[in-house]
């Protein structure tokens, strides 16, 4: 019998929890993709790689949050018409 897209959903997300449920070390645990999300702007910041490593990941970790204020700004405006749609 095949799941409806909301049984998945609501599996994935009891999986998901019973996960991290059972994670004591959260930080361990994402540390290998925070490592390579951050090495992005690393690149991006420096990409001949010239720079002095600390200069460099204090340049990356501000291309980093420049980055997630952008998405939350995209994102505010996106609820932002919703809204406006709706009422």
């Amino acid at each position: 019998m095949a799941l409806t897209e909301q049984q998945r959903v609501r599996r994935a997300r009891i999986a998901a929890h019973a996960s991290w449920a059972n994670t004591a070390d959260r930080q361990g645990r994402t540390a290998p993709a925070t490592s390579a999300f951050l090495a992005r702007f690393e690149k991006q910041v420096d990409p001949l790689g010239v720079l002095e490593p600390e200069t460099r990941t204090q340049m990356a970790l501000h291309a980093r949050r420049a980055y997630m204020l952008q998405l939350a700004e995209r994102s505010a405006k996106s609820r932002a018409r919703r809204a406006k749609g709706s009422g």
